[in-house]
C-alpha cells in the first residue's frame, strides 16, 4: 500500500484544486465574457480591492519580526554589593543589556516612507504611558495636532511599552489599538512601561527613526503632561535653519554640575554600581527638548557603546558627550514649571505662555483652555524679556 506523508498530500491537493479553479475561471470568462465586458470598472474595482487586501495582509504580517526572548544576565551577580541592592536596579542590571523588544504597534509610514521623511519638519515624539488616553486626546486637539505651520509640515508620534498584568494589560493594548485604529499615531513596543524603562523607550524610538523617518529635519521629544507651542518652535528651528553652518542642535532646559542621587528612597537613585562618576555630564531636561535629525542619528549610533542608564534625559547627555557635542540652554523652555510675577495674577495668563516654547507640567484641562487662550487673535501681549 502506498503511504503519502501529510505535507507532500497536501501539496497535491493544493495543486489539483488550484487547476480546477484555473480551469473554472477561462469557462466563465469564455461563455460570459459580453457580461464581464459590460462590468470591467466593477471587475477592476474587485480586482484593486483584492490586491490591496493582500498587500495589507502582507504588511501586517512583516510586521511581525520573531524577537528571541531576551534572557537576564546572571553574571551581574558578581557585581560588588548586588544583594544590598534595591529589586528594581538589580532587575535593570539583569536585563540592561537588552535593546530589542516586539513590536506591538507601528507606524511605518508616518512620514511618507524613508526617503520621503525630509518633508516632516517637525517629528513630535511624545512619551506616553497606556493608561493616559486623556493626556493623547488633548494633544491631538492642540499643540500635537498634525498640520502645516508656517508652511511646513509638523507629525505626531506618541511612543508607548506595556503597561499591568493580566485582564488589565489586555484593555490597556485594547485601548491603544483602539486609538491606533483611529488617529495612526502609535508606536508600542512590548516591555513594561515604567519609569526606569524610559531610556529604552528612547532609544527604541531612535532605532525606528533611523529606519523609518531618517531624513526628519527637527524632532520635539517630551512628556505627554507638558505644555509646548508647537508653532513658536517652527519659528526658532526656521531661524535656525536660515543661519546655516551647523547641522547639531539639541537644546531644553540646561542642567549641569549635578551628579547622581546615591539616597535608595530617590525615584531617581543611581547607585554607583550603575553609573560610579559624582558628576553626570550636561545635559536637558527630560519634560521637552528639541534636537535635529543629525543629532538625534548621532546619539542612536554613540548608544551602542554605553550602558542603559534609567535616567533618560541624562543618558541623552552622556550620549552627547561621547559624540563630543553639548546640550544648550533655551530660555522659553520651563521644565521646572512657570513662576509667575506675584500672588494676585492669574497664574495661566496667556500672555505670560504666548512666547514660550515648553512649560512641564499641566492638567489636559488647563492645557486644552490655554491652547486656545494663546491663539485667541483679539489677544494683547507684552513683549517678553527675551527672544525666539
Amino acid at each position: 500500500m502506498l503511504r503519502f506523508g501529510k505535507r507532500p498530500f497536501q501539496r497535491e491537493v493544493c495543486a489539483v484544486t488550484s487547476a480546477m479553479v484555473g480551469t473554472l475561471m477561462l469557462v466563465t470568462l469564455f461563455y460570459y465574457s459580453d457580461d464581464l465586458s459590460t462590468s470591467d470598472n466593477k471587475l477592476q474595482i474587485d480586482i484593486r480591492n483584492y490586491e490591496c487586501h493582500m498587500l495589507s495582509s502582507v504588511r501586517e504580517s512583516s510586521k511581525i519580526d520573531p524577537i528571541p526572548r531576551c534572557e537576564r544576565n546572571i553574571s551581574v551577580e558578581q557585581i560588588q554589593n548586588f544583594s544590598s541592592l534595591p529589586t528594581n536596579i538589580k532587575d535593570l542590571l539583569y536585563y540592561r543589556h537588552c535593546r530589542h523588544f516586539p513590536m506591538l504597534l507601528d507606524v511605518p509610514n508616518k512620514c511618507g516612507g524613508a526617503n520621503a521623511s525630509s518633508d516632516v519638519f517637525l517629528l513630535l515624539v511624545i512619551k506616553s504611558s497606556a493608561v493616559n488616553y486623556d493626556r493623547r486626546e488633548v494633544l491631538r486637539k492642540t499643540w500635537a495636532k498634525e498640520r502645516l505651520s508656517n508652511g511646513v509640515w509638523i507629525r505626531r508620534i506618541f511612543i508607548s511599552g506595556t503597561m499591568g498584568t493580566g485582564y488589565e494589560k489586555k484593555r490597556l493594548n485594547q485601548l491603544l489599538k483602539l486609538e491606533q485604529s483611529k488617529y495612526n499615531d502609535i508606536i508600542q513596543w512590548d516591555f513594561k512601561d515604567t519609569f526606569y524603562n524610559l531610556t529604552l523607550k528612547q532609544m527604541l524610538f531612535l532605532e525606528w527613526m533611523e529606519r523609518n523617518c531618517p531624513q526628519a529635519h527637527f524632532l520635539f521629544n517630551g512628556d505627554d503632561d507638558v505644555f509646548a507651542n508647537t508653532d513658536n518652535m517652527v519659528m526658532y528651528l526656521q531661524n535656525f535653519e536660515r543661519k546655516g553652518g551647523r547641522k547639531h542642535l539639541f537644546a531644553g532646559h540646561l542642567i549641569y554640575n549635578v551628579g547622581p542621587i546615591r539616597s535608595p528612597q530617590s525615584k531617581y537613585y543611581v547607585p554607583e554600581q550603575l553609573y560610579e562618576s559624582k558628576l553626570y555630564p550636561a545635559y536637558c531636561g527630560g519634560g521637552g527638548f528639541l534636537l535635529s535629525g543629525y543629532t538625534a542619528s548621532v546619539i542612536y549610533a554613540n548608544s551602542h557603546s554605553i550602558p542603559i542608564l534609567p535616567i533618560d534625559d541624562v543618558y541623552m547627555g552622556m550620549c552627547l558627550a561621547r559624540a563630543g557635542f553639548k546640550p544648550e540652554h533655551h530660555l522659553g523652555v520651563r521644565t521646572a514649571g512657570l513662576h509667575v510675577p506675584g500672588k494676585n495674577v492669574d497664574e495661566f495668563d496667556p500672555c505670560f505662555f504666548k512666547e514660550m516654547l515648553l512649560v512641564h507640567r499641566m492638567l489636559s484641562g488647563e492645557m486644552y483652555t490655554l491652547w486656545h487662550r494663546i491663539h485667541d487673535p483679539d489677544l494683547r501681549c507684552a513683549p517678553l524679556n527675551f527672544r525666539l
